[in-house]
C-alpha cells in the first residue's frame, strides 16, 4: 500500500520559514491534484493550497502570499514553502493526492508550531 510521508515540520518563531515536503513511498499513478491542509487543535481540518497537474495553483485567502505551492510530478513529490509564519499558522499538516479515478491518499501529518 503506498503511503504520503509528510516531513519538514518543526517549531519556529512568528515571521520564520519552513519548508514542507510530501512524499509518496511508491509510484502512484493518474495523480491530478495534490493538496496541503492544516487541522489547528479543537478546529476543522482547512485546505492550505492546491496544484494541479497543470501546475495550476490556489491558496486559501489566510496564506495568499505567503505560501508556496509546488510539485515535482514525475517523483510525485510535493512541496510547500512557508514564509512569514504567524501564529494561527501552527497545526498539523496533512498533504493529500488525488487521482483521476478518484483514489484519495492522505499523509500522517507533520506539525507545524509558531511561537516565540
Amino acid at each position: 500500500q503506498v503511503q504520503l510521508v509528510e516531513s519538514g515540520g518543526g517549531l519556529v518563531q512568528p515571521g520564520g520559514s519552513l519548508r514542507l515536503s510530501c512524499a509518496a513511498s511508491g509510484s502512484i499513478f493518474g495523480v491530478v491534484v495534490m493538496a496541503w491542509y492544516r487541522q489547528a487543535p479543537g478546529k476543522q481540518r482547512e485546505l492550505v493550497a492546491v496544484i494541479t497537474g497543470g501546475g495550476s495553483t490556489n491558496y486559501a485567502g489566510s496564506v495568499k502570499g505567503r505560501f508556496t505551492i509546488s510539485s515535482d510530478n514525475a517523483k510525485n513529490t510535493m512541496y510547500l514553502q512557508m514564509n512569514s509564519l504567524k501564529p494561527e499558522d501552527t497545526a498539523v499538516y496533512y498533504c493529500n493526492f488525488l487521482t483521476f479515478n478518484s483514489n484519495d491518499y492522505w499523509g500522517q501529518g507533520t506539525r507545524v508550531t509558531v511561537s516565540s
